[in-house]
């Protein structure tokens, strides 16, 4: 008797284990459910992401909706099913592919990079490089020479393009910086004196007790140097068409979904509309735009295009994403196109010497289809 009611017990016991399994995998994917729906997809979208989640072998399936590493592996489990069915091209698949990566771009783009910014300027580091705005002249680079509590001495600013020299006491500043790994920052500011610390011509500058924090870019790009054409565009018309006519030769130095940079030979002025036309993974891709900032080098008579991007076909949007997140982008500068409605200058890194030159405006090219490099005329 006593055998028996043992025996009861124990598969009593085992039974109330396997439920509470049962019931803690049901738990897990009413949790998973819960946080799709949270995250904007439907309720057919979200069992598609179970699926792919259960054939990516993903431990913690709600993990999807936060950790980028799992859902970047289901990206690219969806990616190849596509590539394998031949289904890649339907509208469905486009859009769901579409949704994963605005979600994905979502994830990257709230990602802490910093726990505490800064509220005045006497937080700011000796060496800060500085981008400083004096109305009616233009924009000029420096960097923070000394900070102390009273004052900010900061190096004479320069700008190339402007020759000669002014008189810089008592001048309004308004005054841009990035921080690595935070954000970039605004503040007004006075000039006190104009003097020489370190050996070095400089201006003590009045400090600000409050910081305006500017907004992070609204894309992931990444860095890039290929060979690219770059077209003028008369109109709005087959702004989409891949060309196959003479084109200008450039090198595509960053992309997003939102717009590239691209550097050509010569100078150019912002404003233009152009056409960037390059390959990904083998397929011939374009981007037309307008031109909001240039940045000249006049001993090298080159110059750095930023363009802004029209909405892009969904095919092509996608494709460009992929690109996008095969890997991390790194941190660094990011300059807004406009500085308080002025053009910001960014820096641009030499480029090699032993690579075709990047060409003029004028000049022709014939257009290679598979790499998208052009050739002499």
């Amino acid at each position: 008797m006593l055998f028996t009611l043992a025996v009861i017990i124990a598969v009593t016991g085992v039974l109330l284990l396997v439920l509470s399994f049962k019931d803690k995998g049901k738990a897990g994917w009413v949790q998973f459910y819960a946080k799709g729906k949270d995250a904007g997809f439907s309720l057919r979208e979200i069992e598609l992401l179970r699926q792919l989640s259960i054939k990516s072998k993903v431990e913690d399936p709600a993990s999807l909706f936060w950790s980028q590493n799992q859902l970047d592996q289901c990206i690219r489990s969806f990616v190849k099913s596509l590539q394998f069915s031949g289904n890649g091209n339907s509208q469905e698949n486009q859009e769901f592919l579409s949704k994963l990566y605005d979600f994905r771009k979502k994830i990257e783009m709230e990602k802490p990079r910093i726990k505490n910014g800064i509220s005045n300027s006497r937080q700011m580091v000796d060496g800060q490089q500085l981008r400083v705005l004096v109305e009616g002249s233009g924009v000029f680079k420096s960097q923070v020479i000394k900070n102390t509590n009273s004052y900010l001495t900061i190096s004479r600013p320069s700008n190339n393009k402007i020759s000669g020299t002014f008189s810089w006491q008592g001048l309004k500043l308004s005054v841009y910086f990035w921080r690595s790994d935070d954000a970039g920052y605004v503040f007004d500011s006075d000039v006190l004196d104009e003097v020489f610390s370190k050996g070095i011509a400089s201006l003590k500058i009045s400090h600000s007790e409050s910081l305006f924090r500017t907004q992070k870019r609204k894309s992931v790009r990444i860095k890039l140097h290929k060979a690219a054409f770059v077209y003028p565009l008369a109109g709005d018309s087959e702004n989409n068409m891949i060309e196959a006519e003479p084109g200008v030769k450039c090198f595509l130095e960053d992309l997003s979904d939102t717009g590239c940079a691209v550097t050509i030979g010569g100078n150019a002025e912002a404003g233009l509309r152009l056409k960037v036309q390059f390959a990904l993974s083998n397929a011939p891709v374009c981007m037309s735009g307008t031109v909001r900032s240039v940045q000249y080098r006049d001993e090298l008579d080159r110059s750095t295009l930023h363009i802004e991007a029209d909405p892009l076909p969904i095919e092509i949007r996608n494709m460009i994403l992929g690109e996008v997140f095969c890997k991390l982008p790194e941190d660094e500068e990011e300059l807004p196109f406009k500085v308080l409605g002025q053009e910001a200058e960014e820096m641009v890194s030499e480029q090699d010497p032993l690579e075709p030159e990047p060409e003029k405006l004028s000049s022709e090219f014939i257009f290679d289809d598979e790499t998208a490099m052009g050739k002499s005329a």
